[in-house]
């Protein structure tokens, strides 16, 4: 195979069809009416729908009221679509290792397609977002000098031309995909392409920002992987019209889409209540009525993946082509209901919240994202809590995954250490406090607080979660080959872990180098008073002090997998190599006389610990002190390790000399059952046969000279 899709029969829409085309089309135009008209009800009910401009104000127009929110519609609408064709083609259809199969490549290159729709619809939508906010007509929009102080000065502009660059790569990628990874690629591009807008709009607005924002973007991924999944498969069902596809496809995207199912619902009812900001506006305003409308779309879109779980799923698995159209004829009425769900998020975007508008927060909410919390004291630092919407999903993932991983072990008799398993629930629960729990809290405050948490997650949690195994875990329990040469999962991994990007980050030197020198350009440069005043910023923060830990910690103690591993005394040098570096930052906090970010901490105005300088040095002396505790941690597991090594190696040495006794023995042996048949005496020392010429001479003691 040359691994060009022009090696691949092609498909077409009439071969051994299941659905008719006109009987396709007809379905397309009964769902796109539906789904327009929801849209326009919900605007109307919404109060997003135009409304009159009193005179002398600027008003955009009807064209661009009507306009805005359709094209933001089909955009959503694209985008789901090619996720779903990318996921079908890189992960739920069945492809060679190195080249897409005829379906999976048909699948990417309508992707590419249909994402170039995409694209254009966000282009469009810049025009006419620009013609809304500054309410002048499309035409007036596309003035040049307008549309760069657009895109340049607002961060819903640059949120969009982002949007426009990741959507160019996201088409060339998937017209150019031959193999399942490089359809995986794709996917992931489309998925990071789906979530500029959320960082803009009434999430990015909330009080709980980061909360808000999250579990947005979570609402996003999950949905357009469960929605965009299931329209791939039925243009797989449509399309091919038989069971081929499918059969392989569909029991993987059920468990796919049970995961997603919960995870739009959690998702969706946390981002709600955040907009909502209690429970009697979900009764009594526009916002919470639209907000009912949708929870009941999401029972009825259970309901049908129930039917499904229930009946078509061990059908189609079963092959038949009345299974392909039984999963069909319940697909599309779901696919409607969707697309109607989707429309109904558009017009809910497009309706004003009733949160947050009786109260003008202080500055340090304001900058902080919740109120200015008290003194602190043991009891606030050990169970107050912040709602750091990354932190909370990046834990609910680890945590999940993790015994997800150990429960399917379990389930097919394997077994998996549990010492393992509280390592990695030591090195989340550490991760936990320092972002979520008081010590987080405290640590957007006080520049004492964030060393103890930059502390914490780059030098103690990773130790937790590197000891914790779980790309081995991974690598057990994810699905392998469904037939045989299949691209999986698993093998995926397999590839990723042995790529030359992995092991030029892997690299002890490199993994050095990131540790030690980002912790100098985070805290004497301008980055970090930039971090601290972003609520993002300091999200980006907390996740690169741990995957920086994590990197350097799995070079030193890693039990996972990868494509070197240093010997144990190189692993202990490396070690202290680092350590003088970190002891000489924090004497250089201790003992300087400049403050880091002096603008964001004088802003905050707390009325205790005021001397900013003092909390300075009081950081640097704490991160002096925390040096020693990874020290002995990683020290303790380098030596068990390189012990249970020594015993190993011990172990083989053992066994290949048993075994070596085993054959000589049986040399001896043999010599004396050929004496014995030639009816010779035996002779010699304790009734053995004479050894003959060129035989080794017998040992006195099994065990003498028997060394390690």
């Amino acid at each position: 195979m040359t691994g060009s899709r022009s090696s691949t029969p092609a498909l077409h829409a009439g071969q051994d069809a299941s659905v008719s085309r006109p009987a396709l089309w007809r379905w397309v135009a009964g769902a796109a009416l539906v789904t327009v008209s929801v849209l326009v009800v919900v605007l109307l009910a919404g109060g997003g729908a135009p409304q009159p401009v009193p005179a002398g104000l600027p008003d955009s127009g009807p064209v661009t009221g009507w306009g805005l929110p359709s094209v933001r519609l089909l955009g959503d609408l694209a985008g789901l679509a090619t996720v779903g064709l990318l996921l079908a083609a890189g992960l739920l259809l069945s492809s060679p290792e190195m080249t897409l199969a005829a379906a999976p490549a048909r699948a990417a290159t309508l992707a590419g397609r249909v994402a170039a729709v995409w694209l254009l619809t966000v282009v469009v939508e810049i025009v006419l977002t620009v013609s809304d906010i500054f309410g002048i007509p499309p035409a007036q929009a596309t003035d040049a000098t307008v549309l760069r102080s657009f895109l340049g000065q607002t961060s819903q502009g640059r949120a969009l031309l982002l949007q426009v660059a990741l959507l160019v790569v996201v088409a060339g990628l998937a017209r150019a995909a031959t193999s399942p990874r490089a359809a995986v690629l794709a996917l992931v591009v489309a998925l990071v392409a789906m979530t500029p807008p959320a960082l803009t709009g009434h999430s990015a607005s909330s009080g709980s920002h980061e909360l808000a924002v999250a579990s947005l973007l979570v609402h996003l991924v999950a949905a357009a992987l469960w929605v965009g999944g299931l329209a791939a498969l039925a243009w797989v069902a449509a399309v091919a019209g038989s069971s081929d596809g499918l059969r392989l496809a569909v029991p993987r995207f059920s468990t796919l889409a049970a995961c997603c199912f919960a995870a739009v619902a959690v998702s969706g009812v946390v981002n709600a209540g955040v907009r909502l900001g209690g429970v009697a506006p979900l009764l009594s305003s526009a916002y919470g009525g639209l907000v009912l409308a949708k929870v009941a779309a999401l029972g009825v879109l259970g309901g049908f993946g129930w039917w499904h779980r229930r009946h078509t799923v061990a059908e189609v698995a079963g092959g038949g082509r009345s299974s392909v159209r039984q999963f069909m004829s319940v697909a599309a009425a779901e696919l409607v209901v969707m697309a109607a769900t989707v429309a109904l998020a558009v017009g809910l975007s497009r309706t004003p919240t009733p949160a947050g508008d009786e109260t003008q927060p202080s500055p340090a909410a304001e900058l902080l994202g919740f109120p200015l919390p008290g003194p602190p004291t043991v009891a606030r630092l050990l169970f107050s809590w912040v709602p750091d919407g990354f932190a909370l999903t990046f834990l609910l993932l680890a945590a999940g995954l993790y015994a997800t991983g150990v429960l399917a072990l379990r389930r097919r008799g394997d077994r998996w250490p549990v010492g393992r398993s509280i390592a990695w629930t030591l090195g989340l629960a550490v991760f936990a406090w320092a972002t979520v729990g008081g010590l987080g809290m405290y640590s957007h405050v006080l520049f004492s607080a964030h060393m103890v948490a930059h502390m914490l997650l780059s030098m103690v949690a990773p130790i937790g979660l590197v000891l914790g195994a779980p790309v081995t875990l991974a690598l057990r329990a994810l699905p392998g080959p469904r037939v045989r040469g299949e691209a999986s999962p698993r093998g995926m991994l397999i590839a990723a872990i042995h790529s030359p990007a992995v092991r030029l980050i892997t690299n002890p030197l490199v993994a050095f180098a990131l540790f030690v020198g980002s912790l100098y350009v985070l805290y004497f440069t301008d980055l970090f008073p930039t971090l601290m005043g972003n609520h993002l910023g300091h999200v980006a923060m907390e996740f690169h002090f741990l995957a920086v830990g994590t990197l350097f910690f799995w070079v030193l103690v890693g039990i996972d997998p990868g494509p070197r591993r240093l010997p144990p005394i190189a692993r202990i040098v490396l070690l202290f190599a680092a350590m003088p570096f970190h002891a000489f930052f924090s004497v250089a906090l201790m003992s300087g006389t400049e403050l880091l970010a002096p603008d964001y901490y004088r802003r905050l105005d707390r009325p205790y610990w005021t001397d900013l300088l003092a909390d300075q040095h009081l950081g640097g002396g704490i991160g002096w002190a925390m040096g020693e505790l990874p020290i002995l941690l990683v020290l303790g597991a380098v030596f068990v390790q390189w012990a249970r090594s020594d015993a190993r190696e011990a172990s083989r040495f053992d066994r290949a000399n048993d075994d070596e006794l085993v054959q000589y023995n049986a040399r001896l042996a043999q010599l004396a059952a050929r004496s014995a048949t030639a009816g010779r005496s035996p002779s010699g020392r304790r009734g053995q046969p004479p050894p003959s010429p060129g035989s080794p001479p017998a040992p006195q003691d099994p065990t003498e000279g028997r060394t390690r």
